[in-house]
């Protein structure tokens, strides 16, 4: 679904129906539903002491981090002088409600609904918002194997694979339709835009061989983790989990029974927390900026 996160009280105001207008300095082609997301920022001081905006949300909730309400976009205005003499003197409290000067756009809002309130961390401009299911539903198009620097597809890992691998970027793993676990996790990253405690893993063992590796992304939601899998055919899935410890411990001994063969030594096996890579890089460098990452030690057994 669309949404578009607003500061508050700006989206509790929608939500109250005490605003249907949303001002920009954008313009936007985008006509339909449209989710309206409370962001984490905090209110500026000048929004804090407006008196006559605060008066309008005055002993009402305000919801920072939520989606909260769901409209209708059916217009987007360009403000003529005109336009914003009239919103003045005829719509008095829209106007106080947005930023109305010459040249931004009126985006025009109708069949305002409250929603049950989900929480989200947000972004900016108009961005997708995906339930976990929805991410997994999409990610079934993308079969296992990979694409090589002459932009030939591979079914499996052979020995090729260390010298002729690039990192893809999540719109080529779309468009490709395949990818090893290292890319289907960078279109998981890209496809859970907005929520909240998203974590990237690389897990490793070091033979001087092949050291096989597996990369893996974790979310928290309200007290519970999950770890999200696809590329892992024998685990795909959302698996729940009442600690992080426990979810890494359980991926743990996953990649050294079926992976290893529980043939490993624990001093060569390494977790890495890693954050976001570049497209396009190289095996090696692959390896290298997930070694950058927060190296996890796994202090207790646990069972899920």
């Amino acid at each position: 679904m669309k949404i578009i996160s607003l500061t508050e009280p700006y989206a509790t105001l929608i939500k109250e129906k005490k605003k249907s207008i949303e001002t920009r300095s954008w313009k936007t082609d985008y006509r339909g539903e449209l989710y309206i997301h409370a962001s984490l920022t905090k209110m500026p001081k000048e929004t804090q002491t407006n008196k006559e905006l605060m008066a309008l949300v005055n002993n009402m909730p305000l919801n920072f981090g939520h989606i909260i309400c769901k409209c209708t976009l059916k217009d987007c205005i360009y403000m003529t002088k005109e336009y914003v003499e009239n919103m003045k003197k005829n719509h008095y409290q829209e106007y106080i409600c947005g930023e109305y000067k010459e040249g931004r756009y009126a985006w025009v809002l109708d069949n305002i609904t409250p929603i049950s309130p989900i929480k989200v961390k947000g972004s900016l401009g108009l961005w997708n918002y995906r339930t976990e299911k929805e991410i997994m539903n999409f990610m079934e198009q993308i079969n296992y194997g990979w694409i090589d620097n002459c932009s030939k597809k591979h079914s499996i890992v052979d020995e090729t694979f260390s010298s002729k691998y690039r990192l893809q970027s999540p719109q080529e793993v779309i468009e490709n339709k395949i990818g090893v676990c290292w890319d289907q996790v960078e279109l998981e990253r890209f496809l859970f835009q907005g929520h909240l405690n998203i974590k990237t893993y690389f897990i490793v063992h070091y033979d001087n061989d092949k050291c096989p590796t597996h990369t893996f992304l974790t979310y928290q939601k309200e007290d519970k983790y999950y770890w999200f899998e696809h590329a892992w055919e024998k685990y795909k899935g959302i698996h729940e989990y009442s600690s992080l410890e426990i979810l890494l411990q359980d991926v743990k001994e996953k990649f050294i029974h079926n992976e290893l063969k529980n043939n490993y030594n624990k001093n060569n096996l390494c977790l890495y927390e890693y954050k976001k890579p570049t497209p396009y890089l190289t095996t090696q460098e692959y390896y290298k900026h997930c070694e950058q990452g927060k190296q996890v030690t796994i202090k207790k057994e646990g069972i899920k």
